[in-house]
C-alpha cells in the first residue's frame, strides 16, 4: 500500500466513524453506543461471508472470522484503530458539548 493511500485510508476511516457516530449518539441521546458497537462493525468489515453464518453456524464462523482478524496486516489495523479513535471522539465531543448546555445534543 502507498503511503498516500494509507494516510487517507486512515483520515477516511477516522472521519466516516465520527461522523455517523456523532449522529447517531446524537439522535439516540446516548454518548459510547458506537464504541460499544464497532466491534461488530469489524467483524463484518472482515469476514468474507454473509452475516446470517453468524446464526447458523456460529462457532465456525467466529473461529473464522478470528483467524482472519489475526491475520490482518499492520497497516488494516491501524486503519481501523482510526475509525475506532473517531468514534471515541465523537463520544468525547458529545459529552462536552452537553456539558456546554447544548441541549440537543
Amino acid at each position: 500500500m502507498n503511503i498516500v493511500q494509507f494516510v487517507v485510508s486512515m483520515l477516511l476511516f477516522f472521519v466516516l466513524f465520527f461522523g455517523i457516530s456523532f449522529l447517531i449518539n446524537m439522535i439516540l441521546r446516548s454518548s459510547w453506543i458506537m464504541a460499544i458497537v464497532y466491534p461488530a462493525i469489524v467483524l463484518l468489515i472482515v469476514d468474507n461471508f454473509e452475516i446470517g453464518r453468524y446464526f447458523t453456524e456460529t462457532s465456525e464462523a467466529f473461529g473464522t472470522v478470528f483467524d482472519q482478524i489475526v491475520k490482518l496486516q499492520a497497516v488494516d489495523i491501524t486503519i481501523l484503530l482510526c475509525g475506532f479513535a473517531g468514534t471515541i471522539g465523537a463520544g468525547i465531543v458529545i459529552k462536552l458539548l452537553r456539558k456546554h448546555g447544548y441541549q440537543m445534543f
